[in-house]
C-alpha cells in the first residue's frame, strides 16, 4: 500500500476561521493565567518484514485540536477529533470551568524564533511502497547471508510526519512540521541449541532516503549480528556491589531515567523529586555537566518549538556537579518564578503539555576510554541497555544490560548475560570517578513515557566509571 497524499494541514484556511478562533480563545481565557489552542495532524506508515515475509504494513492518520485554560495549578482541557467552530465552542465551555470566576493575568507570550531544525518534507513520500518492501527484503537476504548461525531476521521501517499549529491569546500563531523516520533490524542466531538476539537501528527528523540506502542498513545489520554473536558466548553475570564502566552513547538512557526525570520542573515544584530544593548545591561529582538540548538539528528528540509555542533551547541542568536548572513548561515555570525552557511537550492534541526532556546528555571529560576500562579492577563494562524502571521520588533505578563484559585487573573478559544495574541517580552522580573524552549521542531510538504520554527523545554520554553500583546477576 502507498501513503495517502494530501494537502498541507492548514486548519485556519480549511477548517475554522482564524479571527473567530482567536476571539473564542480570548473569551475562554478571561481571568486565566495562560492557555492555547493546539491543532495537530499526524500521519504515519510502518512496515515490518519478519521471517522472510511482510508481516505488517499499516498507514494511520489522525487530526484534532486541544484547548487549554490554566489558572494557578489547575488546568482545564478539552479536545476533539472534529475541527469545527461548533466543536471549538463546546471545548471552550469545558476548559472555561478551570478558570471559574477568574482574576488571573495572562502570562507574557513566548519569544518568537526563526530557527528551523529539520526538514518539513514528508518522509513517507521519500520512496515508493514497493521500494520500501524491496529494501526490507534485501536486508533480510543480506543478514541471513552474513552468518550460517542466523535463523531469523526482523526488519522494520517507520516514517511519520506531525503538523502542528498553536494559537495563543495574544495573537501569536506558530506552526511546526515534524518529520520522523526509523529503521530497526533484529537478528536471532543459534549455535548448539542456544539462541540469542541482537538488535540495532535508529533514525531522526530526516528524510527516508538516507536510512534505506545500502551503505546505511548494511552497517545496522552487521551491528545487530555482532551483538547476537557476542551474547552466544555470554556467561552468567556476577552479582554484588562493584565498580561499573558505562559505554558512550545509548547507555545515556540510564542518565535520562535516573537523573533526567528528577530534573523536570513539575516534580520539583511539588517536592516529589530527589533533587527538590537542591538548586545551587552539589549533586554530582566535579566535572559532571548535564544538558537538555532540543536545538540539535535533525535529532530524534529535537523540536523547533515546544507544544506551547516556546522555542526549544540548550539548557544546562548540572554544571561541574552543581545543580543549576530544571526543565520547565510554562505553567510550572510561572509557579516557580522562573523562565520557561522550551520543554512543554505533549504526546498529541488529546494530551496536556508537561515538562519533558528532549535530548539529554552529559558532556565529555578528559580521560581516554581505554584508560578508564584499564583502571577497572573488578567490575562490569556495560555498553548496551534494554528496559529499566525508575522511582522519581528517590531516584532508585533498575536497568538490564543487553551487552556487557566482565572486567578484572583492567582486562575485558567474557561477555555476561542477565546483568542488571541497581542504584539511585543522586548517589550514582556523586560516585562518578572518570569521564571519557568520547561523548556520543544515541543513534536515534529513544521513547520516553511519563504520566501515560510518550514522546521521542535523545540521550548521550561519554564513557563513565561509576563506583559502587549494585550488579544483579546469577553468580554470587
Amino acid at each position: 500500500m502507498a501513503a495517502v497524499k494530501s494537502e498541507t494541514f492548514r486548519p485556519f484556511e480549511s477548517k475554522v476561521d482564524l479571527d473567530q478562533s482567536l476571539s473564542l480563545l480570548r473569551e475562554t481565557l478571561v481571568g486565566a493565567d495562560d492557555g492555547e489552542l493546539f491543532f495537530e495532524r499526524r500521519r504515519s506508515e510502518v512496515l515490518v518484514f519478519d521471517d522472510g515475509r511482510v508481516k505488517n504494513a499499516s498507514y494511520d492518520a489522525s487530526e484534532g485540536f486541544g484547548l487549554r485554560a490554566v489558572r494557578g495549578e489547575t488546568a482545564g482541557y478539552a479536545h476533539s477529533t472534529e475541527i469545527s467552530e461548533q466543536a471549538l465552542r463546546r471545548a471552550a465551555e469545558t476548559a472555561r470551568l478551570a478558570v471559574g470566576a477568574g482574576g488571573g493575568t495572562l502570562a507574557d507570550a513566548p519569544q518568537a524564533t526563526n530557527q528551523r531544525l529539520y526538514t518539513d518534507e514528508d518522509p513517507m513520500a521519500g520512496a515508493a511502497f514497493n521500494v520500501k518492501v524491496d529494501t526490507l527484503r534485501e536486508i533480510d537476504d543480506f543478514a541471513r547471508g552474513l552468518d550460517a548461525r542466523v535463523v531469523q531476521v526482523a526488519a522494520s521501517m517507520a516514517a511519520s510526519i506531525q503538523e502542528v499549529e498553536i494559537l495563543r491569546p495574544e495573537g501569536t500563531h506558530v506552526r511546526d512540521v515534524r518529520p520522523m523516520v526509523r529503521l530497526n533490524i533484529s537478528i536471532i542466531v543459534e549455535h548448539e541449541g542456544r539462541r540469542e538476539t541482537g538488535s540495532a537501528g535508529g533514525g531522526g527528523r530526516v528524510g527516508l532516503t538516507g536510512l534505506i540506502g545500502r551503505d546505511h542498513w548494511e552497517g545496522v545489520a552487521r551491528e545487530a549480528l555482532r551483538v547476537a554473536v557476542v551474547n552466544l558466548s555470554a556467561e552468567p553475570a556476577p552479582a554484588g556491589v562493584m565498580d561499573v564502566v558505562l559505554g558512550a552513547g545509548w547507555p545515556g538512557i540510564l542518565l535520562h531515567e535516573a537523573v533526567g526525570h528528577g530534573l523536570e520542573g513539575d516534580f520539583n515544584r511539588k517536592g516529589t523529586s530527589a533533587f527538590a530544593g537542591l538548586m545551587g548545591e552539589r549533586v554530582a561529582a566535579p566535572g559532571v555537566t548535564v544538558l537538555d538540548d532540543g536545538t540539535i538539528p535533525d535529532r530524534r528528540g529535537s523540536i523547533t518549538v515546544d507544544d506551547e509555542g516556546t522555542p526549544s533551547a540548550k539548557n544546562t541542568l548540572i554544571e561541574d556537579g552543581i545543580l543549576v536548572g530544571y526543565m520547565q513548561d510554562r505553567q510550572n515555570a510561572r509557579l516557580m518564578g522562573v523562565e520557561a525552557t522550551g520543554n512543554g511537550r505533549r504526546e498529541s492534541y488529546a494530551h496536556t503539555p508537561m515538562p519533558r526532556m528532549t535530548n539529554t546528555y552529559m558532556l565529555g571529560g578528559d580521560a581516554a576510554p581505554a584508560d578508564i576500562v584499564a583502571d577497572l579492577k573488578d567490575g562490569i563494562y556495560a555498553v548496551g541497555f534494554g528496559g529499566g524502571q525508575v522511582d522519581i521520588t528517590n531516584g532508585k533505578f533498575v536497568f538490564s544490560c543487553t551487552e556487557a563484559y566482565r572486567v578484572k585487573d583492567g582486562k575485558v573478559g567474557a561477555p555476561v548475560k542477565g546483568a542488571t544495574l541497581i542504584g539511585d541517580g543522586a548517589t550514582a552522580l556523586k560516585h562518578i570517578q572518570a569521564i571519557g573524552n568520547d561523548m556520543a549521542l544515541d543513534p536515534g531510538m529513544g521513547n520516553c513515557g511519563k504520566a501515560g504520554q510518550w514522546v521521542p527523545v535523545g540521550v548521550g554520554q561519554p564513557t563513565l566509571k561509576i563506583g559502587g553500583l549494585t550488579v544483579g546477576g546469577s553468580q554470587t
